[in-house]
């Protein structure tokens, strides 16, 4: 691919951005030669693009984006984000930052921070993830682990959960995951947010138990608290506890270097009355080479 043939590409899906938040160019998935490096977002009124590594035709690949973002007179505002220095900062290339910007999924909406923090608050790629608890929340007591900035909770709440319960050890992004839903009008008597170490909390999650629906998205590796080479298998060998009679799992892992198959050996060894159901397929607009290294969201039934 040259550098041509990605400006044809933006091009060529810019008639199908809406509102919503859209992946336009996914080059982390290998699939586009020479541009794995760069991902192109658009998230309401920005144009997000983000560079994973440093690379000899950056700037080239920023005045491309210039002429496209005002060719396209879609957005407010250009901002790229270099993943690749210290502090992934990012910086407005063009137009000015809207005072209010939101990642809009499925008409619900989701606060983001583009300028303070590596991660904006929101991962589009878990869009299939959040389909199937809207399918399965109605009534149901939920546990969302590593809810980040709780997202799930917000669909689950949306669809009729009874209650949600979101573990995190970062009260920053739970405090951002309240917000969300009370930008979204929900009601927060039903969510209970829960600052702890997951894996030195287990009395405590266990008191909102038993769990109809269990959401396990943990990071592949956070330095001093995660590493799910070694500590996923602990949150499965503990389902017994506060799982339901009859309950569901969502367990997501998006580690390119572990497959699916890293989480089916864990239930089996580990949970082995759950029984693997199914995998759940990506978003399209997140193409990979190899579906293994992608993002793996798989569905185990008690």
């Amino acid at each position: 691919m040259t550098l041509n043939d990605l400006e044809c590409h933006l091009s060529a899906v810019s008639p199908t951005v809406t509102e919503e938040y859209t992946r336009l160019f996914h080059g982390r998935g290998n699939t586009y030669e020479g541009y794995r490096f760069l991902t192109v977002d658009s998230v309401d009124k920005v144009l997000f693009a983000v560079l994973f590594d440093a690379d000899e035709e950056e700037e080239a690949i920023v005045s491309m984006l210039r002429d496209f973002y005002m060719r396209e007179s879609k957005w407010e505002a250009l901002i790229l984000q270099q993943r690749y220095l210290p502090s992934s900062p990012s910086t407005v290339l063009e137009g000015e930052l809207p005072s209010e910007t939101y990642a809009i999924e499925n008409t619900l909406k989701y606060h983001v921070n583009f300028l303070n923090a590596q991660n904006i608050g929101f991962f589009p790629d878990m869009k299939m993830g959040r389909a199937f608890v809207r399918e399965h929340s109605r009534g149901k007591n939920i546990l969302n682990l590593f809810s980040y900035t709780c997202s799930f909770s917000v669909v689950a709440i949306d669809a009729g959960a009874s209650a949600v319960v979101n573990v995190d050890m970062n009260k920053n992004v739970l405090s951002l995951g309240r917000e969300n839903h009370r930008l979204n009008a929900l009601d927060t008597k039903k969510v209970e947010f829960m600052p702890y170490n997951i894996l030195k909390s287990w009395s405590r999650i266990r008191k909102a138990g038993p769990y109809d629906l269990i959401i396990i998205d943990p990071p592949s590796f956070q330095k001093g608290s995660f590493a799910a080479t070694s500590d996923y298998q602990k949150i499965i060998r503990r389902l017994h506890e506060f799982a339901a009679e009859e309950c569901t799992v969502l367990s997501a892992l998006n580690a390119p270097e572990l497959d699916s198959e890293f989480i089916k050996a864990l239930f089996r060894e580990n949970a082995p009355e759950f029984r693997y159901i199914e995998r759940l397929e990506n978003v399209e607009t997140f193409p990979e080479c190899d579906k293994e290294r992608s993002l793996k969201n798989l569905i185990f039934q008690k």
